[in-house]
């Protein structure tokens, strides 16, 4: 994203330096001018644009990737990979263009062509990052949770800091019921970011479905004390409450004998 900004933006330099008022918009122009909306988030005007330069250029492959990155950010998926399909036709080795396409089809529901895509995508470029949990979400929604687990783990591997990676590798162990493993991640984490406030509330939730009550009472504690506006906060404080009551009871069997 950093780099297509600076591009945009040098080439919205060459544009005001180049324009002249007089002369009609050609193609390079009008994806400029679209691009720069398209940053700016408007969208559909930024749409106009786009098919102002391929009627006048249909060999743009720019302005099909943007066209199809509007639609796609309008939520109108086919769209976005009609667009993205002719922009192959013209520029065949991107793999942005691929990695867009498998995103589309993802969200579609079309996953062996989401899987397709990304893979694709991958060959072109192997250190891809978004491609590569991409592609291990698709694994997981395949129930290919050992698939996505080994994707995850070799991008933990090879970008220790990509904080990402983790977070998916731990929701989908605990998805899978292995709250120990997903708590030693997350602990990882924390060691990256120790004001990490969401590792918190997930290491929490580990210790309690493992039934270690304190250890759950001390991560929910300190989860709530760096978000303790968050939309969780006020489940967590009623399940704070419950966790607190059932330990006193561990701790003192016969209160209630005592009070007596």
């Amino acid at each position: 994203m950093a780099n297509e900004l600076t591009q945009i933006s040098k080439n919205l330099s060459n544009f005001s330096a180049a324009k002249n008022l007089d002369a009609p918009l050609t193609a390079y122009q009008f994806c400029v001018k679209a691009d720069a909306l398209r940053l700016a988030n408007f969208y559909q005007e930024a749409i106009g644009r786009y098919l102002n330069s391929i009627l006048i250029d249909r060999k743009n492959a720019d302005s099909y990737y943007g066209l199809g990155m509007c639609y796609k950010h309008l939520n109108k998926p086919q769209k976005a990979i009609d667009a993205f399909k002719k922009a192959l036709k013209i520029r065949e080795m991107d793999f942005n263009i691929y990695y867009e396409l498998g995103l589309c089809y993802l969200i579609s529901g079309e996953i062996c062509l989401a899987m397709k895509n990304l893979v694709k995508s991958l060959k072109l470029n192997p250190k891809h990052i978004n491609a590569q949990i991409q592609l291990a979400i698709t694994h997981e929604i395949m129930e290919e949770n050992e698939i996505a687990l080994m994707i995850y783990q070799k991008i933990i591997e090879t970008s220790p800091s990509y904080i990402k990676a983790y977070n998916h590798k731990s929701t989908l162990l605990m998805n899978m019921g292995n709250y120990y493993e997903a708590s030693i991640i997350l602990n990882k984490v924390l060691k990256i970011n120790p004001h990490y406030y969401r590792a918190y509330l997930g290491i929490g939730i580990c210790f309690d479905k493992m039934n270690k009550n304190p250890d759950a009472i001390r991560y929910y504690k300190k989860f709530l004390t760096y978000r303790p506006n968050s939309h969780h906060a006020s489940a967590v404080k009623i399940r704070l409450k419950e966790l607190k009551g059932n330990l006193v009871c561990a701790l003192h069997p016969n209160m209630f004998e005592l009070v007596k």
